[in-house]
């Protein structure tokens, strides 16, 4: 029955992140923050950008829905499942400012989840070392990510700045703790492969 019960968790996750169903959790970092005066263009970027990082969220529940599903060490499925959490806020952040800006999320994000459950129940499957490496470097090249963002989000949208810095605070922090848990190096072809493919996934995403 625990397992059962495991898998509806999953599932039940499954169906929230695909849907847009968030719960509560830290308050949005751009919530407090006046809305900036934006030019038609300026508006329509941030808004493809966070179109973006919304679906990098719904990756990123996946793959720790995936990893945690897989992982040996009840400490690393702890660190797992508070990383999770923290997606979270993430993700429903994410969502909100889009609508702000008057964009909508991919149309894709059921396929995005699955891909991304897929390989984090691999990564786990591979043992917690190589679990916590793919984190690490998922966490690493997902920072950067957002250090372009930045440099391409209008300094007047202060509100979508403040989210996305937000964002990538919590990224460092996760990467911090993969490594402290004992986290390996992925191999270099490895981490070309995921720049590959985050490539692919972030020029579809800002369209589609």
């Amino acid at each position: 029955m625990p397992e059962l019960d495991s898998l509806i968790v999953h599932f039940d996750r499954a169906l929230r992140t695909v849907a847009g169903v968030h719960g509560g959790g830290r308050a949005s970092p751009g919530a407090a923050i006046a809305e900036g005066e934006l030019e038609a263009d300026a508006r329509a970027n941030a808004a493809a950008l966070m179109r973006v990082n919304h679906v990098g969220e719904v990756c990123a529940q996946a793959l720790y829905q995936g990893q945690g599903l897989t992982a040996r060490n009840p400490e690393n499925r702890r660190a797992l499942a508070q990383a999770a959490l923290e997606e979270q806020d993430h993700l429903r952040w994410s969502a909100e400012r889009i609508g702000e800006l008057g964009g909508r999320a991919s149309l894709l994000n059921p396929f995005w989840y699955a891909g991304a459950f897929a390989l984090g129940a691999a990564a786990g499957a591979f043992g917690d070392r190589w679990n916590l490496a793919f984190i690490a470097e998922t966490e690493r090249q997902v920072e950067a990510h957002l250090d372009g963002h930045l440099a391409r989000i209008s300094p007047a949208d202060r509100r979508t700045r403040a989210v996305v810095e937000a964002m990538r605070a919590d990224e460092a922090r996760h990467r911090a703790s993969a490594i402290a848990l004992g986290a390996a190096e992925l191999p270099e072809p490895v981490k070309l492969g995921m720049r590959a493919l985050a490539k692919v996934m972030t020029t579809i995403a800002q369209r589609i």
